[in-house]
């Protein structure tokens, strides 16, 4: 029963991330309206055959993202009523089930309140956050070995993986507002090293797509502000991931996790460089979200041993 139970939370993982780039791709190739309604599309459970192919295939692309989810929800579901029954996990598997049902809110919410910019984020937010406590309830089945200089970790392991959360929400705030090229050329931006923008407008919370809390049209400007700040983070992220790796690769037990948080944090920040370059293109921004939720995997996983004072393998 312990087997079936593991190999559960395993497939729940894998499938969780799939959601995750299944999302990022619905999103990106603008097919998040696919289906104007929830749960259903155009009221049927299967998106009906039309003459616009390009909206037949939108819909398909948003169906199949409610599918996966769904499919996840359930999983979630069996898993807490084992976990349950085990007398393990108890706690971990509620709040995913809580979680998940939040989730399906936000879900049924980004279609009807249209795209609006926190919800399509808190959207995002949710997956990840989906994904990373189903990594940490992956860990937690594994047995360890002790490893109590692996402690000397925490302070950088956590900064890193707080830090990458503040930037996967900056993200999800360029893509959800569309402000991916807002700065076109690289290393700077609209030629300049801090160009015109408005912060104000950029980051207002409760407003509608593209637009301001006033109604209007969000400016040029606004969508600078917005993409500005992921660079500028994203350079943080890079040198403070980098630094825990380095501090981490010298500790005991901790050299596998170390080196996977470097490799991925260099090829998450070659793979924004490489979508700014060639404008976008949806395999490589859909790529850079999955390297996002893989990063955060990696943390997740940094974090785990460091704070345990354990390494990987007994």
């Amino acid at each position: 029963m312990t087997r079936g139970y593991r190999l559960l939370v395993l497939v729940a993982t894998l499938l969780a991330f799939a959601v995750v780039v299944v999302g990022a791709y619905v999103r990106l190739s603008d097919a998040g309206l696919g289906c104007p309604d929830w749960p259903l599309c155009y009221g049927h459970p299967v998106p009906e055959p039309v003459s616009d192919a390009a909206a037949h295939a939108k819909a398909w692309k948003e169906m199949g993202h409610r599918y996966i989810a769904g499919t996840l929800g359930l999983l979630l579901c069996a898993l807490a009523g084992w976990a349950w029954r085990l007398r393990r996990d108890r706690g971990l598997t509620l709040l995913l089930l809580a979680l998940v049902v939040l989730q399906a809110t936000l879900g049924k919410w980004t279609v009807t309140m249209l795209l609006r910019p926190a919800v399509v984020t808190s959207h995002l937010l949710g997956g990840m956050a989906i994904f990373a406590l189903l990594v940490l309830l992956c860990l937690r089945q594994g047995s360890y070995a002790p490893a109590p200089r692996a402690r000397a970790a925490r302070p950088a392991a956590l900064a890193s993986l707080l830090l990458l959360a503040v930037q996967i929400a900056l993200g999800g705030w360029v893509s959800a507002n569309y402000a991916g090229l807002a700065c076109p050329d690289l290393p700077g931006c609209r030629g300049a090293l801090l160009p015109a923008m408005d912060f104000g407008s950029a980051f207002h919370v409760v407003r509608e797509l593209g637009r301001t809390a006033e109604g209007a049209l969000l400016s040029n400007e606004a969508l600078t502000a917005i993409h500005w700040t992921h660079r500028v983070f994203a350079l943080a992220v890079l040198c403070v991931a980098l630094a825990t790796a380095a501090r981490a690769y010298r500790l005991e037990g901790l050299r596998i996790p170390a080196l996977a948080v470097a490799a991925l944090v260099a090829l998450q920040f070659l793979l924004g460089v490489l979508n700014v370059a060639f404008s976008l293109p949806l395999p490589l921004a859909d790529a850079h979200n999955a390297g996002a939720a893989l990063l955060l995997a990696s943390l997740v996983v940094l974090n785990f041993f460091s704070f345990r004072g354990l390494r990987p393998f007994r």
